[in-house]
Order: structure tokens, then C-alpha cells, then sequence
């Protein structure tokens, strides 16, 4: 497995800076809106349970075979996170896969910024030499799965809890 450390990743428009305990009193109002919850179950986070969570993430996976790697999205022109990218890394049979998501708060939906964020993201991965990327997408989730297909990956057969996998390995990109 990639023992790559976790580092900011520069994008055009957008800083994503590695997830810090901090971060929470923003990300809680960031990701205040109910609408986020929609797909992927749940309810917004108070800013005591999201310094919690991110407690947790920041601490890294108990799991050995796993590490955790979360950023927050910063519009570097607004000085304003406007939300989260993270990337699971496993090691597989075939070599490093990571699965990622992305979520991005409803204020700044709509202006790329959940594609390039993912772009920026799956380009960092395979510097890490990581040689698969999956990302797991409700079927009706129209919007997710418009940033999957931008950032490269497809739709494939799999699914996982009533999510369809969408995938992306580093051999099949020319």
C-alpha cells in the first residue's frame, strides 16, 4: 500500500487542505442543509458532533489495511471551504485502490467545484500510485454522478447498498 502522507492539493480555482479538528465550526454550516442528506442518509452535523467525527478521521482508521485520507475544499477566492473530498485507501490484489467521494455545500453547487475538486483529488491519487479509483453513487443521484463522469470514471455493474460503483484504473487512461 501507498504510505503517501496526506498534503494540500492546488486546483485552479480551489486549495484542498488536509482535514483538521478546526475545520468543524465551518464545515458545520457548510453542510447545514438537509437537502445534502438526501442520498446519503443521515442528518446535518451540530459543530460538537462534526469536531467529533472529524476527531475520528483526523485519528485515522483502526482498520491497518485502510488509511483515511480527508480534505476540505477551499474557494480560494471567497476565502471560504465550501466542502469535502476524502479518499479510502486499500490495498488490493491488483495494487492500491482508494474509493472517494465528495459532497459540496448547497450555496456553492453548480460552479465545477465538486468536479474539480475530484479531478485534483484523482490526480494527487495516482501521483501516490494508486491504480484504482471507485467511487460508490445512488442511481438517481444525477448530480454525483455528472462529477464522477467528469472526472473520468464509469459506471460499471457492481453495486453496494443500492449504490451503483463507478470506477476509473490508472492502466485504461492514455
Amino acid at each position: 500500500m501507498s504510505t503517501g502522507k496526506i498534503e494540500a492539493i492546488e486546483t485552479a480555482r480551489l486549495s484542498l487542505v488536509p482535514l483538521a479538528v478546526e475545520h468543524a465550526d465551518e464545515m458545520a454550516e457548510v453542510l447545514s442543509d438537509p437537502a445534502l442528506h438526501v442520498f446519503i442518509g443521515g442528518a446535518p452535523h451540530s459543530p460538537q458532533a462534526l469536531r467529533a467525527r472529524y476527531e475520528r478521521l483526523v485519528a485515522g482508521s483502526p482498520d491497518p489495511r485502510e488509511t483515511w485520507w480527508n480534505w476540505v475544499i477551499r474557494l480560494r477566492e471567497e476565502d471560504r471551504l465550501t466542502g469535502t473530498v476524502q479518499a479510502t485507501l486499500t490495498t488490493t490484489e491488483h495494487g492500491s485502490a482508494a474509493g472517494v467521494a465528495w459532497v459540496v455545500g448547497t450555496p456553492w453547487q453548480g460552479r465545477g467545484i465538486a468536479t474539480e475538486a475530484a479531478r485534483g483529488l484523482i490526480a494527487w491519487l495516482w501521483e501516490q500510485d494508486v491504480r484504482v479509483v471507485r467511487a460508490h453513487i445512488h442511481p438517481d443521484h444525477r448530480a454525483s454522478a455528472a462529477v464522477a463522469a467528469a472526472a473520468g470514471l464509469a459506471p460499471t455493474g457492481h453495486q453496494y447498498d443500492g449504490e451503483i460503483r463507478w470506477e476509473l484504473r490508472s492502466d485504461a487512461i492514455s
